[in-house]
C-alpha cells in the first residue's frame, strides 16, 4: 500500500511517514530532491523519535496522542524548525483489538498544502487496516484449525491463542485463571525460541502445576500464535507430614489469596507471612518504595485479627505536628486497636522516643503492631524503634516476579473501573510489562495500568493502550535503564526544591503538567515522598 501510494505521490512535493505505535518514524518516501533535503534538516527521517511529549505538537505524535486524524501547519508546530510544513497524520488501528498500530503521515511545505490530501490518507489508512484485518483474518482461522484437530484427539486442557485472540476446551476454561493466558503467552514465547515445540511444567495461578506443551502454528516463517496442551500433575506428598500434620492457630484466618502471585518470590513472601504469625511479637515489613508494604501489613493484620479496628500512622506526618501524632497512637492504644506504623524508619528523634516506650506497652498489653520501612537501616533514634521489631519480612521488588503481573493486574484494574468490568490484559501487553525493571514497582505499574484502562475505553488492554514508553518488548536493559535514571533525576530535582512541584519543574525545564505526568508514570507517590522531598507547608 506505501509502495503504491509513493508511486501515486512520485515527483509531487509530498512525502509519505510511516511511524510505529511509539511515534517512530520507520519509512519515509519522499516526493521530490529539495523536500527530502528540508526533511532531513529537520530531522524527519527514519530513527527519529516524534512522540509528542518530546517534539511538542506535530502531526504524527498528535494523532497518537489524540487517536484521530491531526492536522497541524506551520507555526502551530512546537518546533522552530517543523513550522515550514503542513503534517496530516491518522492512526492505524488493528481491526479486531482497535489498538492504535502506527501513524501514517503525508508531509508538504506549507505552500503546497492541498485540501484533497486528507482524503488521500484517510483512504491510504482505510486499505491498510483492510489488509492487517485479512492477514488476522488468516492467522485466527489457524489458530482455529489446530485447535479443533488437538481438541477432537485429546483428553486434557487445550489452548490456542496468540497476542490477540484464545481460544481454550472446557477442561482448560476449568483449569485456568484468566491471567493464566497471558502468562501462557509468554512463556510460550520465551521457550520456543527458533523450536517448533517445547515441554516443561509450568505453575497456573491456583498454585496447580501443570505439565505444557506448546506447539508453533504457522507457515513459511510465520508465526500465527501457538497450541498449547496441558496436563496437571500430581502434587509431591509428604508421608510423614501427612501423618503428623503441623497444628495451626484456630485465630488465624486462611487469606492467601490476597497476596497474589507465582513467582518464587512470592511464594516465599506467602511462606515468610504464615511463619511470621505463628508469633505475637510486632512485625516488621520492609521494602523499596511502592512494593506494596501497606497491602502485605493489612493482609498480616486481617490475618490475624480479622474485622478488628486498625489505626494507620504515618511517620512522615509526625514531622509537621509531633503533639497530635503522638496523642493519636495514644488513643488506637487506649481503644486497643491493631496499630500501623509507616515509614516508621522516617521517626525523627524526638518522636521515636516516645514510640520507644508506647511499643513496650502495648507489646505487654497484647495489642498487635505492625510497621513498614525502608530496611533496618536507618538513623540511631529510629534504628532503636526498629529493634523493637525483632521479626520482620521483606516485600520483594517487582523487577524479581514480573511474573506475577498478570496476577496483580486485576485487583490493580478494579480500583479504576469502577462498576465497569475489569478488562484482561492481552498476551502481547504483558510481554511488554514482563520486559520492565519498574523502578517505581507495582505503585508504577498500578499508574501505568490506569492510563491504559482509560484509554482502552472497557475493552481488554492491548500494547497500544500502554503509555508509549513501556510498550517495548526488547530486553530490559535498555529502556529500563533509562527510566530508572529518569526516576532517579526527577526525584532528586524534588529533594532540591523540598518537593515544590514549579520549581522543580523549572530546575528540569519541562513544564509542571509533564512533571505531574511523569511522576505519575515513574510511580512517584507527592504523599510519600522521602523525608528531603517531603512538600513544604505554603
Amino acid at each position: 500500500m506505501i509502495d503504491r501510494l509513493a508511486d501515486q505521490m512520485e515527483g509531487g512535493p509530498v512525502s509519505i511517514l510511516l511511524a510505529d505505535a511509539d511515534a517512530q518514524i520507520i519509512d519515509r518516501r519522499a516526493g521530490g530532491r529539495e523536500l527530502a533535503r528540508a526533511l532531513d534538516r529537520a530531522s524527519v527521517c527514519p530513527g527519529f523519535l516524534y512522540a509528542e511529549e518530546f517534539t511538542g505538537t506535530n502531526g504524527i505524535g498528535s494523532a497518537l496522542e489524540e487517536r484521530k486524524p491531526f492536522i497541524v501547519s506551520g507555526p502551530e508546530h512546537f518546533r522552530e524548525n517543523l513550522q515550514e510544513f503542513t503534517c496530516i497524520g491518522s492512526p492505524v488501528r488493528h481491526p479486531i483489538t482497535g489498538s492504535v498500530e502506527g501513524v501514517l503521515d503525508v508531509t508538504c511545505r506549507v505552500d503546497d498544502s492541498h485540501e484533497l490530501l486528507k482524503p488521500v490518507v484517510l483512504a491510504a489508512v482505510r486499505e491498510i487496516e483492510s489488509r492487517i484485518y485479512a492477514d488476522a483474518s488468516r492467522r485466527e482461522q489457524m489458530l482455529l484449525e489446530h485447535f479443533l484437530r488437538a481438541s477432537r484427539r485429546a483428553t486434557t486442557a487445550v489452548l490456542s491463542l496468540n497476542e490477540t485472540v484464545v481460544m481454550a476446551n472446557t477442561a482448560a476454561s476449568v483449569l485456568l485463571d484468566v491471567s493464566d493466558q497471558a502468562m501462557l503467552w509468554d512463556w510460550a514465547c520465551r521457550t520456543l525460541g527458533t523450536g517448533d515445540e517445547c515441554v516443561s511444567e509450568v505453575r497456573l495461578a491456583r498454585d496447580v502445576v501443570v505439565q505444557a506443551r506448546a506447539t508453533r502454528v504457522g507457515e513459511r516463517g510465520s508465526m500465527a500464535g501457538v497450541l498449547v496442551e496441558m496436563r496437571p500433575q500430581p502434587r509431591p506428598t509428604d508421608r510423614t507430614a501427612a501423618a503428623r500434620p503441623r497444628p495451626r492457630p484456630t485465630h488465624l484466618r486462611a487469606d492467601r489469596e490476597a497476596l497474589a502471585g507465582r513467582s518464587v518470590a512470592s511464594v516465599r513472601l506467602r511462606e515468610d507471612v504464615d511463619t511470621a504469625l505463628r508469633t505475637d511479637v510486632p512485625l516488621l515489613v520492609c521494602g523499596e518504595p511502592g512494593v506494596g508494604k501497606l497491602h502485605v501489613a493489612k493482609h498480616l493484620h486481617r490475618r490475624r485479627s480479622g474485622d478488628r479496628p486498625m489505626t494507620v500512622l504515618d511517620a512522615l506526618a509526625s514531622h509537621d505536628e509531633p503533639a497530635e501524632w503522638i496523642a493519636r497512637l495514644i488513643s488506637a492504644v487506649s481503644r486497643r486497636e491493631t496499630i500501623l506504623l509507616r515509614h516508621v524508619d522516617q521517626l525523627v528523634p524526638s518522636v521515636a522516643t516516645r514510640v520507644e516506650g508506647v511499643i513496650d506497652a502495648v507489646s505487654e498489653s497484647g495489642t498487635r503492631v505492625f510497621a513498614t520501612a525502608r530496611g533496618r537501616g536507618a538513623h540511631a533514634a529510629a534504628a532503636r524503634v526498629l529493634d523493637h521489631f525483632p521479626v520482620s519480612l521483606t516485600v520483594p521488588p517487582l523487577r524479581f516476579r514480573t511474573e506475577d503481573i498478570p496476577d496483580l493486574a486485576p485487583a490493580l484494574l478494579a480500583a479504576h473501573t469502577r462498576h465497569r468490568p475489569v478488562p484482561r490484559l492481552l498476551p502481547g501487553t504483558v510481554a511488554a510489562l514482563a520486559a520492565l525493571d519498574w523502578p517505581g514497582n507495582v505503585r508504577e505499574l498500578e499508574a501505568v495500568l490506569a492510563t491504559a484502562v482509560t484509554r482502552s475505553m472497557g475493552s481488554d488492554i492491548a500494547l497500544g493502550h500502554l503509555p508509549p514508553e513501556y510498550r517495548s518488548t526488547s530486553s530490559r536493559t535498555g529502556r529500563s535503564s533509562l527510566r530508572r535514571a529518569e526516576r532517579d533525576i526527577v526525584l532528586e530535582a524534588l529533594a532540591e526544591t523540598q518537593g515544590n512541584k514549579l520549581a522543580a519543574a523549572e530546575r528540569l525545564g519541562i513544564a509542571r503538567s509533564t512533571l505531574y505526568r511523569k511522576m505519575r508514570v515513574l510511580g512517584i507517590d507527592e504523599n510519600h515522598l522521602p523525608v528531603a522531598t517531603a512538600p513544604r507547608a505554603l
